[in-house]
């Protein structure tokens, strides 16, 4: 039997992140994969094809040239499926060959199989070849990730009623199309194909949607969606989906409508991928929707020398969120010492348009009882955006009256998720609103908005005086 100092299960962000720490500490590292290659979900069907799949559809159609050309500007005429897949092969081998020199650069070791628990410190793996492999380890992190909830009254087929994994690999792009849920990934795919021009409705239960983003930037998202035609049905649950003789799908709401779409996108929640593990073998259990419980420092697991990182410990869900997870996960599964992360960090939505955000929310500061005023600028309200032809876009900055201190920064619109970066090292810092007052930005930029924010607030909060 094979020993190890960290196993590894999952290849994704915090599992790669989490193995090439653990050996750049010295220590004996495998990886087990059960997809075809490594990456996990966020590289074959998560984030970078999600991602790809936004940037080639604004590119092709043309989107952010619209504001001076029209809205029935294209760049390419009739747009493919295979357009847009081509991109995405182009870009899931490049990343497949970053990782793979990674781990090889840094002597981990990894193998494609299923991996399963025999007890809390050994796994069996069954490769893809039928050979079964049994490895011990000192530490074992479950970075296994995600994979879509498909309830059995959803009929999935892969062609006109599907989940977000598979949607990557349809034929040709529907002219209609209806998304349920309201989540993110939803969102994400819903405006995605709203900007090649695809009829889209966006169905959901909840009255709202997206409740841990500050409501004004919502609000503005809202407006934005139904300003180019795309129908939100919130509150409204899909109750029933059939497939038609015809190739289209029909489904009935809980109010007795009824919408005929050419195809149905299905994502309203993901499981963690926890199921083929034996979990009861090492002593641990998932909860209901696959995910499982962390100590929220350490990442450890009720089994003391087992860590989970990642999608499958919940939310936030994120690529950027996961790698550190990973990252702290394997320092102290080894004897490292881990520091703890900066107490805020950007979370970013790449819809279209994209929104991002770092800190507190003003639905937060006020239920808090925080004294504060905020400050907002609108891109077009830039230089650099009236050039790029943005009649879109907002930056709102939340500042402490007290400490005149940024408690939050939040952005919808073009370059959303770069622009936060700024905001969230301010915050981190402990910067004031003076730090936006004081200091130059290039000019013309979208950037620049941070100023006219700045000021915005500044002259709102008069002559208050600092407690520092």
């Amino acid at each position: 039997m094979d020993q190890f100092d960290l196993l590894v299960v999952g290849s994704g962000p915090a599992g790669r992140r989490g193995a090439i720490q653990a050996a750049k500490l010295g220590k004996k590292v495998l990886v087990v994969e059960q997809g075809k290659r490594v990456g996990g979900v966020s590289v074959h069907t998560g984030t970078i094809p999600s991602k790809t799949l936004r940037e080639t559809a604004l590119n092709l159609s043309g989107w952010r040239e619209r504001g001076f050309y029209g809205r029935a500007y294209r760049v390419k005429q009739e747009i493919s499926a295979e357009d847009l897949r081509r991109r995405l092969l182009i870009t899931l081998d490049h990343e497949v060959e970053v990782l793979e020199h990674q781990f090889a650069r840094n002597r981990v070791q990894h193998i494609r199989g299923k991996a399963s628990f025999v007890d809390s410190r050994t796994m069996q793996i069954v490769k893809d070849d039928g050979e079964v492999v049994t490895v011990s380890a000192a530490s074992i992190l479950l970075a296994v990730g995600t994979k879509p909830f498909r309830p059995d009254y959803i009929p999935f087929d892969s062609k006109t009623v599907l989940d977000s994994d598979e949607l990557l690999e349809i034929a040709e792009l529907p002219r209609s199309m209806v998304v349920i849920g309201a989540g993110v990934i939803g969102i994400e795919y819903a405006t995605i194909f709203s900007a090649l021009d695809t009829q889209v409705t966006l169905i959901d239960p909840k009255s709202t949607m997206l409740d841990f983003i500050d409501k004004e930037i919502v609000e503005d998202f809202i407006y934005q969606l139904r300003d180019r035609n795309m129908k939100l049905l919130l509150g409204q649950k899909a109750d029933k989906v059939e497939r038609l003789p015809n190739g289209k799908v029909e489904l009935t709401l809980d109010n007795g409508r009824r919408i005929v779409t050419d195809m149905v996108l299905f994502a309203a929640g993901r499981m963690g991928a926890t199921d083929t593990l034996n979990l009861a073998a090492a002593g641990l259990e998932a909860d209901a929707r696959g995910r499982l419980s962390v100590n929220p420092e350490t990442f450890a697991t009720a089994v003391p020398h087992i860590f989970a990182a990642g999608d499958v410990v919940g939310f936030p869900s994120l690529a950027s969120t996961s790698m550190e997870q990973g990252r702290i996960a394997a320092r102290v599964a080894v004897g490292a010492i881990a520091k703890e992360p900066p107490k805020y960090f950007p979370y970013g939505i790449y819809a279209v348009p994209e929104i991002s955000t770092c800190g507190l929310t003003e639905e937060e500061v006020k239920e808090r009882h925080i004294p504060y005023e905020c400050g907002i600028a609108r891109f077009r309200e830039t230089s650099r955006g009236h050039i790029m032809g943005l009649d879109t876009g907002l930056l709102k900055m939340i500042f402490s009256l007290k400490t005149r201190r940024l408690l939050g920064v939040h952005i919808v619109g073009e370059g959303a998720t770069e622009l936060v970066h700024i905001g969230q090292a301010v915050l981190n810092l402990k910067g004031t609103v003076e730090y936006f007052v004081e200091n130059t930005f290039n000019y013309p930029t979208l950037a620049e908005a941070y100023k006219i924010a700045g000021l915005d607030a500044w002259n709102r909060m008069g002559d208050i005086k600092s407690e520092l």
